[in-house]
């Protein structure tokens, strides 16, 4: 495998986790050889501040677009290696080829070239191997020196492990945390633009998923499990999420409709996804909730009634899209690949039986006497039981 076929990657919040450190390098040192795994010869490797990936020079560019993916990285360049004992002579050569290349393909009008010395052996400082090579591709290439806003950066990092790694331009990836680091939680996936938004920044801080999914048969078709299914498929491109469990919830949603005046349907319905979610989480190993619930987007979706909500969970509710307005998250939906697939006209449960005027001051005492009228835990377990779970490849 030729050596030119590596991407040096690059991570920022993990540098702040002191003692931690190592293990976020190693989880993320991870996900990245699972996004690659199927390439051939695909090699992971981390050293002083940087993670690499080699791979045949025909999967680079598929390689680069999973590492777009990849949360924990913030960006990574395509590289050239230089021999193992490199002089300022061969560092300046790869330079003028990189530049020459990034001209072919994004004609940029300026450059600065930036450099970075982890090998402190290296007899020129970093900025003395700015200074000499970026005088050498002005000469032999005429392009315009701008070190505030240049066009074009030209990166320079002689490794501290020997050799030096020498690019033309960088691209960003998502950043956060990887996926892992922050434990594992449950998603509540229905098929809407919200959830899958808030199950994408929860991964984003680190949070590994499984997702689940109340299906309310014969008033939601299967083209309704179908397209939560797909959601989910998208967000397991981001290592997002691994698995969905579909919950029976026809059965359960008319007994409590009919237990409480129609006003609170939308409280009783939401408090027993949250008893049935526990459960679900109880059988994968996830110590929170994740929903895509908001403040004041909806009638229903008051402080008091999210207070009345999540006193029915044992765990805590993580409600990442809190302060987003719906612009905001609409937006972020078209970023990351979801917004077409949330828009289909397939209906979820929630939508159900649901009253023109729902309450929006609900406290727990006000639920209470319909919910008494179920045996709770009978119903949280047979809606368990007659669950379903799909992996998520």
């Amino acid at each position: 495998m030729e050596e030119a076929g590596v991407l040096l990657c690059r991570y920022g919040e993990l540098f702040l986790k002191s003692g931690n450190r190592r293990r976020f390098e190693r989880v993320l040192a991870d996900n990245i050889r699972a996004a690659v795994s199927d390439l051939r010869d695909a090699k992971v490797s981390t050293t002083h501040g940087r993670t690499l990936v080699r791979v045949q020079r025909n999967d680079l560019d598929d390689a680069a677009g999973r590492l777009e993916r990849v949360f924990g990285l913030v960006s990574f360049s395509v590289a050239r290696k230089v021999d193992a004992a490199p002089d300022l002579e061969a560092i300046g050569a790869a330079a003028v080829d990189e530049t020459r290349a990034a001209l072919a393909r994004d004609r940029p009008a300026s450059f600065k070239v930036e450099s970075r010395r982890a090998d402190k052996r290296f007899p020129v400082t970093s900025l003395e191997i700015s200074r000499r090579v970026g005088g050498r591709i002005h000469d032999e290439i005429g392009l315009a020196v701008d070190v505030h806003t240049p066009a074009l950066t030209v990166g320079i990092e002689v490794a501290a492990g020997g050799g030096a790694f020498v690019y033309g331009g960088t691209r960003a990836a998502p950043g956060g945390l990887p996926v892992g680091a922050s434990g594992r939680a449950l998603l509540l996936l229905s098929g809407g633009i919200d959830s899958p938004v808030a199950g994408w920044l929860a991964a984003k801080r680190g949070l590994a998923l499984d997702a689940v999914y109340f299906h309310s048969p014969p008033y939601v078709g299967e083209k309704s499990r179908d397209k939560v299914l797909t959601l989910a498929r998208k967000l397991a491109r981001w290592q997002a999420v691994r698995s969905v469990t579909v919950v029976p919830f026809t059965d359960v949603q008319k007994r409590l409709r009919a237990a409480g005046p129609g006003e609170l349907a939308v409280v009783l319905y939401r408090r027993m996804m949250m008893r049935i979610a526990d459960a679900v989480a109880d059988q994968l190993g996830a110590d929170g909730l994740v929903t895509g619930e908001n403040l004041g987007q909806v009638a229903s979706q008051t402080i008091h009634n999210l207070a009345t909500i999540e006193n029915a969970a044992r765990r805590v509710v993580l409600r990442p899209l809190l302060t987003y307005d719906k612009v905001e998250t609409t937006g972020l939906a078209q970023r990351i690949g979801t917004y077409d697939t949330s828009i289909l006209p397939f209906d979820d449960c929630c939508s159900l039986f649901v009253p023109a005027h729902p309450a929006t001051r609900t406290r727990v005492e006000d639920v209470a006497p319909a919910e008494a009228k179920l045996d709770l835990a009978a119903e949280v377990a047979a809606a368990v039981a007659a669950s379903e779970r799909v992996a998520i490849p």
